[in-house]
Protein backbone atom coordinates (compact mmCIF):
# COMPACT_ATOMS: atom_id res chain seq x y z
CA UNK A 1 0.00 0.00 0.00
CA UNK A 2 0.91 3.32 -0.63
CA UNK A 3 1.53 5.64 2.53
CA UNK A 4 -2.29 7.86 1.06
CA UNK A 5 -3.36 4.24 1.16
CA UNK A 6 -2.54 3.87 4.33
CA UNK A 7 -3.42 6.64 5.82
CA UNK A 8 -7.00 6.72 3.66
CA UNK A 9 -7.17 3.08 6.00
CA UNK A 10 -6.39 4.48 9.00
CA UNK A 11 -8.76 7.65 8.72
CA UNK A 12 -11.24 4.79 7.70
CA UNK A 13 -10.68 2.99 11.12
CA UNK A 14 -10.83 6.15 13.32
CA UNK A 15 -14.52 6.88 11.07
CA UNK A 16 -15.34 3.11 11.75
CA UNK A 17 -14.61 3.99 15.90
CA UNK A 18 -17.33 6.93 15.87
CA UNK A 19 -19.72 4.73 14.02
CA UNK A 20 -19.17 2.22 16.70
CA UNK A 21 -19.25 4.83 19.42
CA UNK A 22 -22.76 6.82 18.11
CA UNK A 23 -24.06 2.89 17.67
CA UNK A 24 -24.41 2.56 21.51
CA UNK A 25 -23.64 -1.15 20.71
CA UNK A 26 -20.82 -2.81 22.41
CA UNK A 27 -20.38 -5.83 19.51
CA UNK A 28 -20.22 -2.67 16.82
CA UNK A 29 -17.39 -1.34 19.81
CA UNK A 30 -15.29 -4.61 19.96
CA UNK A 31 -15.01 -4.67 16.41
CA UNK A 32 -12.61 -1.44 15.91
CA UNK A 33 -10.15 -2.27 19.37
CA UNK A 34 -7.40 -4.81 19.21
CA UNK A 35 -8.27 -7.98 21.01
CA UNK A 36 -5.29 -7.83 23.06
CA UNK A 37 -4.33 -6.32 26.95
CA UNK A 38 -1.87 -3.63 25.45
CA UNK A 39 -5.45 -1.67 24.89
CA UNK A 40 -5.45 1.85 27.16
CA UNK A 41 -8.28 4.17 27.22
CA UNK A 42 -8.55 6.85 29.03
CA UNK A 43 -12.78 8.69 29.00
CA UNK A 44 -12.87 12.40 29.39
CA UNK A 45 -12.92 12.75 33.29
CA UNK A 46 -12.17 9.26 33.70
CA UNK A 47 -8.79 7.83 34.63
CA UNK A 48 -6.41 4.98 32.62
CA UNK A 49 -7.91 2.27 31.81
CA UNK A 50 -5.92 -0.70 30.91
CA UNK A 51 -6.15 -4.42 29.03
CA UNK A 52 -9.28 -5.46 26.86
CA UNK A 53 -11.51 -6.36 30.02
CA UNK A 54 -11.73 -2.99 31.68
CA UNK A 55 -11.56 -1.60 28.60
CA UNK A 56 -14.72 -3.33 27.14
CA UNK A 57 -16.31 -2.69 30.71
CA UNK A 58 -15.97 0.88 30.69
CA UNK A 59 -17.82 1.14 26.92
CA UNK A 60 -20.40 -1.17 28.47
CA UNK A 61 -20.83 0.98 31.03
CA UNK A 62 -20.96 4.66 28.73
CA UNK A 63 -23.53 2.61 26.10
CA UNK A 64 -25.93 1.26 29.33
CA UNK A 65 -26.20 4.90 30.43
CA UNK A 66 -26.91 6.75 27.09
CA UNK A 67 -29.77 7.15 24.67
CA UNK A 68 -28.25 8.77 22.24
CA UNK A 69 -24.56 10.66 20.65
CA UNK A 70 -23.74 12.02 17.80
CA UNK A 71 -19.95 13.04 16.40
CA UNK A 72 -18.74 15.64 14.29
CA UNK A 73 -15.08 15.12 13.48
CA UNK A 74 -13.22 17.94 12.44
CA UNK A 75 -9.20 19.06 12.85
CA UNK A 76 -7.90 15.13 12.05
CA UNK A 77 -4.66 14.84 11.56
CA UNK A 78 -3.51 11.07 10.41
CA UNK A 79 0.16 9.75 11.40
CA UNK A 80 1.55 6.59 9.77
CA UNK A 81 4.65 5.32 10.80
CA UNK A 82 5.27 1.17 10.01
CA UNK A 83 2.32 -0.50 11.76
CA UNK A 84 1.07 1.95 13.98
CA UNK A 85 -0.98 5.58 13.55
CA UNK A 86 -2.82 7.71 15.20
CA UNK A 87 -5.25 10.48 14.71
CA UNK A 88 -5.72 13.64 16.49
CA UNK A 89 -9.04 15.25 16.39
CA UNK A 90 -11.56 17.18 18.19
CA UNK A 91 -15.01 15.95 18.99
CA UNK A 92 -17.79 17.61 18.72
CA UNK A 93 -20.48 15.49 20.71
CA UNK A 94 -24.12 16.32 20.68
CA UNK A 95 -25.64 13.81 23.35
CA UNK A 96 -28.95 13.36 24.99
CA UNK A 97 -28.89 13.27 28.81
CA UNK A 98 -32.13 13.14 30.98
CA UNK A 99 -33.93 14.33 28.40
CA UNK A 100 -31.42 17.24 27.75
CA UNK A 101 -29.36 17.88 24.51
CA UNK A 102 -25.97 18.38 25.53
CA UNK A 103 -23.24 19.96 23.35
CA UNK A 104 -19.60 19.25 24.13
CA UNK A 105 -15.69 19.36 22.44
CA UNK A 106 -13.36 16.49 23.63
CA UNK A 107 -9.46 16.79 22.00
CA UNK A 108 -8.73 12.94 21.11
CA UNK A 109 -5.48 10.90 19.93
CA UNK A 110 -6.58 7.97 18.85
CA UNK A 111 -3.94 5.07 18.67
CA UNK A 112 -3.79 2.30 15.72
CA UNK A 113 -1.77 -0.55 15.23
CA UNK A 114 -2.06 -2.54 12.30
CA UNK A 115 -1.95 -6.58 12.01
CA UNK A 116 -3.14 -8.85 9.66
CA UNK A 117 -3.85 -6.37 6.99
CA UNK A 118 -6.31 -4.32 9.59
CA UNK A 119 -5.84 -1.23 11.42
CA UNK A 120 -7.62 -1.68 15.27
CA UNK A 121 -7.47 0.90 17.68
CA UNK A 122 -5.45 0.24 20.86
CA UNK A 123 -5.54 3.69 22.59
CA UNK A 124 -8.05 5.83 22.74
CA UNK A 125 -7.33 9.18 24.97
CA UNK A 126 -10.09 12.47 24.82
CA UNK A 127 -9.57 15.31 26.91
CA UNK A 128 -12.47 17.71 27.42
CA UNK A 129 -12.47 21.27 25.95
CA UNK A 130 -13.27 23.76 28.53
CA UNK A 131 -15.44 26.32 26.98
Amino acid sequence: MTESDETAAVTAANDAFYRAFESLDIDDMTEVWAREDIVRCVHPGWGLLQGWTDVMASWERIFDNASMMHFVITGAEVSVEGDWAWVACTENLTQLMDGQVVESRVQTTNIFRKRDGRWAMVHHHGSPIMT
